[in-house]
This record gives C-alpha cells, sequence and structure tokens, in this order.
C-alpha cells in the first residue's frame, strides 16, 4: 500500500479502487477556492465510482486541465468520503460558462464513457451564489455579496 495514501471500505465493505482512496494531505498545502464577488454559479458533482475504473485517474486529471481553459471557470474543489462518495463543486462566473464547458467535446466523451463504465451513480446540482466571503489566518476574511452589506448569512 502506498503509505501516501489511507484506505477505506466503501458500502458493501469491500476496499475502495485505489484512486478513491482518501489521500492523506497533512503535509500538502490544501486551500479552499477563495470566495468571488457574487453573483457567481456552482456546479456540485456527486458520485459512487463502479469497481470499474482503468482509465478514470488520467481522464480526471485531463477533464481538470480542460476545464481551466474555459472563460468564466473559478476553480473545483474534490474530496472522496469513507464509504466511497466522491463530491467535486466547481465554480464558474456565469451559466454560459457552465454551458460551454457541459458542450465541451472531450468532456461529453468522458461523460459518456463515465456512465457506461466508471459511474455505479451520480448525482449533478448547479446553484446560483448570492452571498460568499472567506476566512484565512493569513489574511483578513473577504465578505462579497449581502454579506458585505451588513447582512448576516
Amino acid at each position: 500500500m502506498d503509505p501516501g495514501r489511507i484506505p477505506y471500505r466503501n458500502d458493501r465493505g469491500l476496499p475502495a479502487p485505489p484512486d478513491r482512496r482518501v489521500k492523506d494531505m497533512s503535509n500538502d498545502l490544501v486551500r479552499p477556492v477563495p470566495a468571488h464577488e457574487p453573483p457567481y454559479y456552482t456546479v456540485v458533482f456527486t458520485s459512487v465510482l463502479s469497481d470499474s475504473q482503468d482509465g478514470y485517474p488520467e481522464t480526471a486529471r485531463r477533464m481538470g486541465k480542460l476545464v481551466e481553459e474555459i472563460p468564466g471557470f473559478l476553480g473545483y474543489e474534490s474530496a472522496c468520503a469513507p464509504g466511497g462518495l466522491g463530491i467535486t463543486v466547481a465554480y464558474f462566473r456565469d451559466e454560459e460558462s457552465i454551458a460551454v464547458w457541459q458542450r465541451h467535446p472531450e468532456h461529453r466523451a468522458a461523460q459518456r464513457y463515465g456512465r457506461e463504465n466508471w459511474y455505479r451513480e451520480y448525482t449533478l446540482h448547479i446553484g446560483k451564489v448570492e452571498r460568499s466571503h472567506s476566512f484565512s489566518r493569513e489574511s483578513r476574511p473577504v465578505p462579497h455579496g449581502n454579506a458585505a452589506r451588513g447582512a448576516e448569512g
């Protein structure tokens, strides 16, 4: 076992596939995507992988690089919970940016292949962010949206 990976078992009691194991990031610099000036949009992709993972890690890395080229893309965060639930949250400036990503030919091909091979199930949620703020011990919080105008949130 790779000492940098923490194994866990999925909901069927089976070991999770190697690319769905929780990476030990205790020594990595991990930071959330910073708050942006609202409004902007989130795309929340939650998934459970099947046992067939051939090509999944490479394709996931490729999609991560491709989405960065989309005008209006603001960043993304991804995590995998014990039990195998994966969550990726991507941030986009507007709905048109999301539509450009959804129509990208390589992304569409990966989606088709994923439905046929990699995913046991998934859910996609798209939401509009109306308030946003960040905190960092290294800097002062920067409120955006209604929070900047004194509204509680």
